[in-house]
């Protein structure tokens, strides 16, 4: 994959050069470029390995490093990581909080935003289980007071408390927050966070190098006829029309 994005950007190079026609570029010509590019199997590994990490893959990351004699890792760092982005998935926020505490305090005490909108889907978990009194309570206690520091939190606040002006969230304009998808928002930040603080990229490479090669693609698209990755699950070449 890495190897035919590189040969994509050279062939783009030299047909800048070339006549406004497209160039057709036979499968076996586009085979042996592909096959000329050499990518050392410790990166491929390296790659693998960040994926399986960042993403918090532990079985997989355990077998695979001891198969690929990749670098060691302190694989209970990504189970304790897993475990703090699953609570605050099943909506267990306060257990969340007290996990990424006892990882490391310094993340929440340097990243207000993060601590914020934690509390913040605290709010959301207490207004989902039908516990308004005490949700009005929490956000006057903790989420108003940095709401009056920070406009944006205030702004992200009314947005959150306008959930309690509906009886039918279905048809409340903010009806989202309570949705799976925003419990899952919060637990990628955290993720980040806690990865960031451990030294580590926050996002796997493969999805951004996957991303890159649709590009450059797409960009050849428009210069020349070669066999191309239609399907990135198999990575077959397959041949375009001329």
């Amino acid at each position: 994959m890495m190897s035919l994005f590189w040969i994509v950007i050279r062939q783009l190079a030299e047909i800048e050069a070339m006549a406004t026609s497209k160039k057709v570029i036979p499968r076996e010509e586009w085979e042996k470029k592909l096959n000329d590019v050499k990518i050392r199997k410790e990166d491929m590994n390296k790659l693998v390995m960040n994926f399986l990490v960042t993403e918090g893959y532990v079985d997989a990351a355990e077998k695979f490093q001891m198969e690929s004699g990749t670098e060691h890792i302190d694989l209970a760092t990504i189970t304790d990581r897993m475990a703090v982005k699953k609570a605050v998935q099943c909506g267990n926020v306060e257990d969340a909080i007290e996990k990424v505490n006892d990882l490391n305090p310094e993340i929440l005490d340097t990243n207000p935003q993060l601590f914020f909108h934690l509390q913040q889907q605290r709010f959301i978990e207490l207004i989902r289980n039908g516990k308004v009194e005490e949700a009005l309570e929490f956000a006057q206690e903790e989420l108003a007071p940095r709401g009056e520091e920070n406009q944006s939190f205030l702004e992200e606040l009314e947005r959150t408390v306008a959930l309690l002006a509906f009886e039918d969230v279905s048809s409340c304009p903010v009806g989202g927050l309570l949705d799976i998808s925003q419990r899952l928002k919060t637990a990628s930040e955290v993720n980040a966070a806690i990865l960031t603080s451990q030294s580590r990229e926050k996002d796997p490479k493969l999805p951004s190098l996957l991303k890159m090669l649709l590009w450059a693609q797409n960009q050849l698209d428009e210069k020349a006829v070669y066999p191309r990755i239609n399907d990135l699950s198999t990575a077959k070449l397959e041949d375009s029309a001329v």
